[in-house]
């Protein structure tokens, strides 16, 4: 899995086109389940809206059993899969947008539909607050006393480390979450600066 950027926090957007008004919500969905409550949510806040159409990547961007979409009355296609096509050319995943719209009594034709819903929804992903999931394991293993510094210092230098946990007995219990591409590198750069007492291994 390569990383990709996610919502870090909710965004609604405004914009009026022909006297209609768009309102694009966005939420962090890292699921289906997810993506479901956030659109449910915006259908109770918005029950008089002519339309609240929706597109999902609810996960990691790329698996299409991640994606969804609706047009929610609109003409087909003219909505929902605007919507999607640019979730997907954003590479941004776990996200859901809901747009909701109220007619404002001028009709914008297909064309006109598909530019909108595409349009406002790319306006207000320029305005989205993003973070970067990057993929993680956690490693596992146990050093003497000893090593603590010097391990410790290695893995917060030279590896991107998310956490670490440390639980004290006889010996370090390690628990450590890294940069799954950076894994195997560290298992054994710890293995050689420990002279081999250190074999980490990955948590299953």
């Amino acid at each position: 899995m390569s990383e990709y950027s996610y919502p870090s926090e909710p965004l609604s957007y405004e914009e009026e086109i022909k006297k209609s008004t768009f309102i694009v919500h966005v939420a962090h969905t890292p699921d289906i389940s997810a993506a479901k409550d956030f659109i449910a949510d915006i259908n109770r806040r918005y029950p008089d809206a002519r339309h609240n159409c929706w597109a999902h990547v609810a996960g990691v961007p790329g698996g299409s059993h991640v994606y969804g979409f609706s047009d929610d009355g609109e003409p087909n296609g003219t909505a929902g899969k605007p919507m999607l096509n640019v979730l997907q050319g954003s590479g941004l995943g776990e996200i859901c947008a809901v747009t909701t719209r109220y007619f404002g009594g001028i009709k914008l034709g297909t064309g006109g539909l598909v530019r909108a819903y595409g349009g406002t929804l790319n306006n207000a992903l320029a305005q989205l607050v993003t973070q970067v999931k990057v993929p993680s394991v956690v490693l596992i293993g146990d050093s003497d006393y000893a090593l603590q510094g010097v391990i410790e210092q290695r893995l917060q230098t030279h590896y991107q480390v998310l956490d670490i946990e440390k639980q004290y007995d006889s010996a370090i219990r390690w628990q450590i979450c890294i940069d799954e591409r950076q894994s195997d590198a560290a298992i054994k750069d710890i293995f050689d600066l420990s002279h081999g007492t250190v074999e980490l291994k990955i948590k299953q």
